[in-house]
């Protein structure tokens, strides 16, 4: 299938609404974090929504639909001002800010295509590279860099999705997903003729840009910039908001969603603490935990190859509630940190108890509250409704990059999990046997 077949686009720039003449209302400056720096070389991240229509045509969604999703982004805009700006690294400056002037925009594009929406939104086997068309890009310079940039996409049979850019450097999912959620309440406010000029978000979505409550040692910020230049390939131009450059993703890598019920999570859970040699005291037997360590199994067996190869793995950590005092919780930045392990050999997932070896590993990880390599089972994505209900399916794009997975709620039951997937479709025929067989046994 060719997404490309039929489409058609058009770019529309919004602005973050305003009702006053004030130069200064929509300007700000806002310096990157400790947690933030982290990410500055980091790839985007891409996600997308998908929504069905129950009564809708074509017309009345370019009529009706899509200037109500236009208002209504203009207005949440104006709450989340740093999304409009750009982030900037001066060559004065030691780290890079984001900075909104007067007139900045959101870039919105537009788009028509003819492409099967139940096919992309569904859970089988699909080619990874077909939902790049769905995601918009960042404008990204050595000195600047964009920091949001959506798309809408109607498909045939009133339905439609919506692509997401974002600057990791920026903002984390759980900002993201704060961010989708305000967007999606002021636009269930115009569904429902309670069209208001500058509507007010609930506390809840109100984000907060103080940054005096991220509380670390002085020096951190310096030495995070040390080791930044020491992770750096491209030292001579280490100044550069560049992420270094990625492959094409290969015509084989295949995308697949697999859900594990509240029942599969809790039958893991046992046969770890069955099999494991620890206490339970030194267990973190969490869903993200559980879930992690089983697809990360499956996914080392499935490559096969040398039991002694190295296996880096890598996950971030929320630390926002391992400050004092704690970074509340609608704090707009990031406030996620990665922790990677890269001193394992292969035979430790190939082994008949590799499940229990890597639930036992990530069990010595901080206790700070873990998040997904993308996404996260906590973030709560399938409440984003802008008022034709919740989301039929979401996908993470990002991770085709480095045929990764990532992890959200399942949309219809609590305490399970569903997982998005992207291997070499020889590898995802292995990974699928093994996936489904473990939970069998």
């Amino acid at each position: 299938m060719d997404l490309n077949r039929g489409i058609s686009t058009k770019i529309v720039r919004v602005n973050p609404a305003t009702n006053s003449s004030d130069d200064s209302v929509n300007s700000l400056i806002l310096p990157l974090t400790l947690f933030d720096l982290r990410w500055i070389k980091f790839h985007s991240n891409k996600r997308v929504i998908f929504y069905r229509l129950t009564d809708s045509s074509p017309e009345s969604f370019h009529i009706l639909i899509l200037p109500k999703l236009e208002l209504s982004l203009s207005l949440v805009l104006s709450h989340y001002l740093p999304l409009a700006g750009r982030l900037t690294w001066d060559p004065q400056d030691s780290k890079p800010s984001i900075i909104v002037s007067k007139d900045d925009t959101v870039s919105l594009t537009v788009a028509v295509t003819n492409a099967d929406f139940s096919f992309l939104a569904g859970n089988g086997l699909r080619p990874a590279t077909e939902f790049r068309s769905l995601v918009p890009e960042l404008t990204v310079c050595d000195d600047s860099a964009t920091v949001l940039s959506l798309q809408i996409t109607l498909f045939p049979n009133q339905v439609f999705c919506i692509g997401i850019a974002s600057h990791h450097s920026v903002l984390d999912g759980k900002t993201s997903t704060m961010f989708l959620k305000s967007w999606a309440h002021i636009c269930r406010l115009q569904e429902h003729n309670k069209a208001i000029d500058f509507p007010l978000l609930p506390e809840d979505l109100t984000p907060s840009f103080d940054r005096t409550v991220v509380n670390v040692p002085l020096g951190l910020e310096a030495k995070m910039m040390e080791l930044l230049l020491y992770l750096s390939k491209d030292i001579d131009n280490f100044r550069t908001l560049k992420p270094p450059p990625i492959s094409e993703i290969s015509a084989d890598v295949v995308r697949v969603t697999l859900e594990l019920t509240s029942e599969n999570v809790e039958k893991l859970r046992e046969r770890v603490k069955n099999n494991s040699v620890r206490s339970l005291l030194d267990l973190h037997l969490s869903t993200f935990v559980i879930a992690y360590a089983y697809a990360l199994t499956c996914v080392v067996k499935a490559r096969g190859g040398d039991a002694n190869r190295p296996v880096h793995f890598i996950y971030t950590a929320d630390l926002s509630h391992r400050l004092d005092p704690q970074i509340p919780t609608t704090y707009f930045g990031n406030c996620v940190f990665p922790v990677g392990w890269f001193q394992y050999e292969a035979r430790t997932f190939l082994e008949e108890d590799g499940f229990v070896n890597v639930v036992e590993i990530l069990s010595d990880s901080p206790g700070a509250q873990i998040g997904a390599v993308a996404g996260s089972t906590r973030l709560g994505v399938y409440g984003s409704d802008f008022g034709w209900g919740r989301p039929a399916k979401t996908e993470v794009v990002s991770i085709d990059n480095n045929e990764a997975f990532s992890m959200s709620e399942r949309r219809d039951e609590p305490g399970g999990v569903e997982m998005g997937v992207c291997l070499k479709k020889s590898e995802m025929n292995i990974f699928l046997s093994l996936f489904k067989n473990g939970l069998s046994d």
